[in-house]
């Protein structure tokens, strides 16, 4: 399998997030970090800009 692909490239991303910190339930009394709480969704978000400017850049 190809090592350092853009699927792993994800991956690696994905899981640079996760390491930041994992949610814990019952754990209200804590502030919200964005990161912890919210890192696939950033990485959801960035992969959907990417693929957004790409389909652009294929169409011109």
């Amino acid at each position: 399998m190809a090592k350092g692909g853009p699927l792993s490239w994800l991956r690696r991303w994905t899981d640079w997030f996760e390491n930041r910190g994992v949610y814990i339930p019952g754990e209200e009394s804590r502030a919200v970090d964005p990161v912890r709480d919210f890192g696939w969704l950033m990485v959801a978000w960035g992969a959907g800009v990417a693929v957004f400017i790409l389909l652009f850049a294929f169409a011109v």
